[in-house]
């Protein structure tokens, strides 16, 4: 069954979805990361629509072109999480369960810890609850070297610049990994290397990374949770990924995977088995 994109309007916000699987079906709120898009499902929804599921892949706020505000403020964790409520409940679905990968996992966390009531389990995909990140970043050297790019992102202008000389070398890199081979898909990063290079889109995506703030204390999660981390990750490691479990309080798996952080399209059938065991105990 193919997916169809939906526009959805949040206030003066469109957002655009891909929405697939019965029109009946359990909703499952799937939510991407940086640089990507919501097409870095498309090699999992297919097995959990094939479960019965309703699946609605978001291009996140500054992703879809409708939704792309100017402020840095939007893309604070608080906000993300206010909008994708109002969003959740413009498509008509008061509680879901959520996947999200990298960032998206990061609003999945957020809602969780913040708004329990939208979500019925969360699978949080590479990225740890927030605490455990912060926490991890603080005591743990190996920790602080692989989030050093971050620094890089929270310089606005250069950032771009950087990212997108010669032909966004930097960002396809990123995307494909140093041998080429150990990222998403070309094709995938095609689409995200032309998403990301319309006027304005890399620094909306960037704000994401420039609106990260300790004080926004997310509460530990009390909802069904599964967190899937991969011991080849190069920004997540694992220090930070065995802390998560002190900031879950509801019933909770840890599914370790072998291979990079780029998990939905890396490892789809292993990442759709832990969201599908997840959603059938909860």
């Amino acid at each position: 069954m193919s997916a169809e994109l939906l526009r959805v309007d949040v206030g003066n916000l469109t957002f655009d979805v891909r929405a697939s699987g019965p029109e009946d079906g359990r909703p499952v709120l799937l939510l991407h990361g940086f640089p990507q898009t919501s097409l870095c499902w498309a090699a999992v929804t297919p097995l959990l629509t094939g479960a019965g599921l309703r699946c609605y892949a978001v291009d996140q706020l500054g992703y879809s072109p409708g939704a792309r505000p100017d402020d840095v403020g939007s893309y604070a964790l608080p906000s993300l999480a206010q909008v994708t409520g109002e969003l959740m409940t413009a498509l008509d679905v008061p509680v879901a369960d959520l996947v999200g990968h990298d960032f998206g996992a990061n609003v999945g966390w957020a809602l969780a810890g913040w708004h329990p009531d939208r979500v019925r389990s969360l699978t949080a995909v590479s990225v740890p609850h927030p605490a455990a990140f912060t926490a991890a970043y603080r005591s743990d050297p190996e920790q602080k070297e692989r989030s050093g790019y971050i620094r890089l992102f929270w310089q606005a202008g250069k950032a771009e610049e950087v990212l997108l000389a010669d032909g966004a070398r930097r960002l396809r890199r990123m995307l494909l990994g140093a041998d080429g081979a150990s990222g998403v898909p070309a094709e995938a990063a095609d689409e995200y290397v032309a998403v990301l290079s319309a006027p304005g889109a890399l620094t909306a995506a960037l704000n994401w990374y420039r609106a990260m703030s300790s004080a926004d204390r997310v509460e530990p999660a009390a909802v069904p949770t599964t967190y899937v981390w991969s011991s080849g990750d190069i920004a997540i490691g694992r220090t930070a990924a065995e802390r998560c479990a002190a900031f879950v309080t509801g019933d909770y798996r840890f599914v370790e995977l072998q291979g990079t952080h780029w998990i939905p399209e890396q490892a789809p059938e292993e990442l759709a088995t832990a969201v599908l065991d997840r959603i059938a105990s909860s």
